[in-house]
């Protein structure tokens, strides 16, 4: 396997809206980031969502009885990318789970074996997403200014975190991205 793909994890409606309870600030700034970068990855790139399941077993039952809100169907508006992402014609996995590394995404990106991870939030599903894709052996960048955090030292945390995971995960800029 060689190549790079961009992973664009769950921009969507349920996290940018300042009305939602999961509202992730500092969304439009990784929004923007990412929209510079998807050019530049072509055909290689896959966006991901969070999704409610149908009928939440073990911890996921006190999770949505803590978040009732969310616990609606996978095609509701709330869990609609935003509107930037919507139709691009790249992959989209959906699941109901906060890591979204699985068969699904390893079938989505081809033969990368390596990801570029963006979106939100970086103290969860990127996080998340990163360790998964890490230990199955991808090496993983994570683009900092292009993923963002329930709060900003929560972000600073999240990468701290994955930095201890070098050389397996490797923190990064946009600009870093565009001068290799």
């Amino acid at each position: 396997m060689t190549g790079r793909a961009l992973v664009v994890v769950d921009m969507q409606q349920v996290f940018g809206d300042p009305a939602s309870p999961w509202f992730t600030p500092r969304f439009t700034e990784a929004e923007a980031v990412i929209a510079g970068l998807l050019p530049s990855f072509g055909r290689q790139a896959v966006f991901t969502r969070f999704v409610a399941p149908e009928q939440p077993d073990g911890a996921w039952i006190r999770y949505y009885e803590q978040w009732p809100f969310a616990l609606v169907p996978a095609d509701d508006p709330l869990y609609d990318q935003v509107l930037a992402f919507r139709d691009t014609g790249h992959p989209v996995v959906s699941l109901p789970a906060f890591g979204k590394w699985g068969p699904e995404l390893r079938e989505a990106i081809g033969d990368a074996d390596e990801l570029v991870l963006t979106g939100v939030s970086t103290d969860c599903c990127v996080l998340s997403t990163a360790l998964a894709a890490a230990d199955a052996g991808l090496h993983v960048l994570v683009v900092a200014d292009a993923c963002a955090g329930a709060s900003d030292a929560d972000h600073r945390r999240a990468l701290d975190a994955m930095a201890l995971y070098a050389p397996l995960i490797e923190i990064v800029s946009s600009s870093d991205l565009a001068d290799a």
